[in-house]
Parts: structure tokens; C-alpha cells; sequence
């Protein structure tokens, strides 16, 4: 069977758009997996299904490249709209998106760019999910070391953008480090549906540097929602302020916290690279 897709990226966070509003595909997990492998698929951070919705504009269903099916992803939600007006599916400026996550709202914002209402952080425990109860901030949790090296404690602030993130604060950031507490921190048990890893160092009030262990993809080069999430941890910290420059692997998110309604917006770039016919 033939399947077309279009390849795209979000400030280097990759991803698929596969158009399955006409067609039926059984076994998705297993075809998200197959065609997620960089050597014998296509590869990508993330696969984005364009499906009809019922309660909005257009559905938007989310696969890691392991297969499993998340709530949400901000650096894909750019590209899902970039992917919905280069083909003249909508003329609409504010899209209304169905996500597991609950409606978003991404709109255009110049040449390149979409800016995209993220809604309201949750801080809630429970709700993220996690253990505890009430608000998450420097709750510690010894990560093991990847390598079998000596485990490390972290002090994480915990946060939803409509899919869980835990967020620490280091001096350096490095590879190595990502690397060898991510995987730990993503399946510890305090986080029910594990978690995505945000480790940041504060360069100034306005600006953060971010790498990311992503849940169900390892480390990759952007998490719009991780940038999200990042920057309320930070200002909850008192880091930073509300509108704040992240800087990722892959590029330069602008993130806004707004006082007013409380919502989160990212602004970023969407990029479509090459389209093609993969067979499964």
C-alpha cells in the first residue's frame, strides 16, 4: 500500500503530515514505528494525522516515533497549519484544531511564522498528571544515570501544556547530561504517563536556553510545548519574565505567558521540506 506524506519541521523538531481524512489505516502504531526509523523509514520526531472533526475546523492526531499516540505538540500544531493553508484547505487567518489536548488555536503571523494560543498551563498535580497534589515545584527526584554512573538529584517544577513536562534548572547545558538523565526522569514513577524532560539554563531575564528529553522520541531539536512549559516554570521561579526568547537546538521560540487571560502563546516558524510516497 502507498501512503503520501509531506515532511516538515518546526525550529528542527521533524515531522510527517499524513492526510487521512478520505482514508483508513489499521495498525497505526505500527506504521507510525515502522516509518519513524532515520535508516529504513522516513523519519521523524513526530508523525501529524490530518483527520475531519466534528467540534472544529480540522482533528489533529499525534504519534511518537515509537508509535504512541500524545496529546499534544506545539512545533507540530505550526506545521499542521502551515500544511492546512499551503494547500488551500481553509482560507481562515485563526484555525480551530481538535486535539486530545482540547481546541487550539493557531494563526498566521507573518512570513513563515504562526502564532499559535497554547491556552492555560496547568499546574495542578493531579491534572499534569502526576502524584501530588496541588502546584509541583522543586520536587526531587534522583535520576539514574543512563550509563550506570552514580544517580543525580534534580529539583523539578512540573507543568501541562495539555501533555505533562518537568522542568530543572542546570548551570551548563550539554548532551551528555540530556542524555543520561532523560530517559530516568521520563518513566520515574511519580509521572503516571511519564513525562517530557526540559532542562534549562537562564541567560537572562528574557532569554533561556532549553534541551529536551521528549517522551516516546528521545532527545530532539525543539518542543514547542516544552518551550511553553519552560517558561512558566521559569517565571514561577523567578527566572525570567513572561515574554521570553527560547533558544533550542533547532531555533528561537517566542514564548508569552499573558498576564490578562492567563493563556500561553508561541510564536515560531513552520517549514515544509519535501513530499513524497512511502510504502507500508
Amino acid at each position: 500500500m502507498k501512503l503520501k506524506f509531506t515532511k516538515m519541521h518546526g525550529a528542527g523538531n521533524d515531522f510527517i503530515v499524513l492526510d487521512l481524512r478520505k482514508k483508513k489505516l489499521s495498525k497505526l502504531k505500527a506504521v507510525m514505528k515502522k516509518l519513524s526509523d532515520r535508516r529504513f523509514g522516513i523519519g521523524f520526531d513526530q508523525a501529524l494525522v490530518l483527520k475531519n472533526s466534528r467540534k472544529a475546523d480540522f482533528c489533529m492526531e499525534i504519534y511518537n516515533a515509537d508509535g504512541s499516540k500524545v496529546e499534544m505538540c506545539g512545533n507540530g500544531i505550526r506545521c499542521f497549519a502551515d500544511y492546512i493553508w499551503s494547500r488551500g484547505l481553509s482560507k481562515k487567518k485563526v484555525l480551530n484544531i481538535e486535539t486530545m489536548a482540547g481546541i487550539i488555536k493557531p494563526a498566521k503571523a507573518g512570513a513563515g511564522l504562526v502564532r499559535v494560543d497554547m491556552g492555560e498551563p496547568v499546574l495542578e498535580g493531579s491534572r499534569i498528571p502526576t502524584k501530588a497534589k496541588g502546584v509541583v515545584m522543586d520536587k526531587l527526584i534522583t535520576a539514574k544515570s543512563a550509563s550506570g554512573g552514580k544517580a543525580k538529584p534534580l529539583k523539578f517544577t512540573c507543568v501541562s501544556m495539555g501533555n505533562p513536562h518537568a522542568v530543572t534548572f542546570v548551570k551548563k547545558l550539554s548532551k551528555e547530561f540530556v542524555h543520561e538523565y532523560g530517559p530516568s526522569v521520563e518513566t520515574n514513577s511519580f509521572f503516571p504517563n511519564r513525562t517530557n524532560v526540559e532542562f534549562i539554563e537562564v541567560m537572562s531575564k528574557s532569554k533561556i536556553k532549553m534541551r529536551v528529553w521528549e517522551r516516546g522520541s528521545g532527545e530532539t531539536l525543539a518542543c514547542g510545548t516544552g518551550a511553553c512549559a519552560s517558561v512558566v516554570a521559569s517565571h514561577l521561579k523567578g527566572f525570567t519574565g513572561r515574554t521570553v526568547k527560547v533558544i533550542l537546538l533547532g531555533g528561537t521560540l517566542k514564548i508569552e505567558w499573558d498576564k490578562k487571560d492567563n493563556h500561553v502563546y508561541m510564536t515560531g516558524p513552520a517549514v515544509e521540506t519535501f513530499s513524497g510516497v512511502a510504502e507500508i
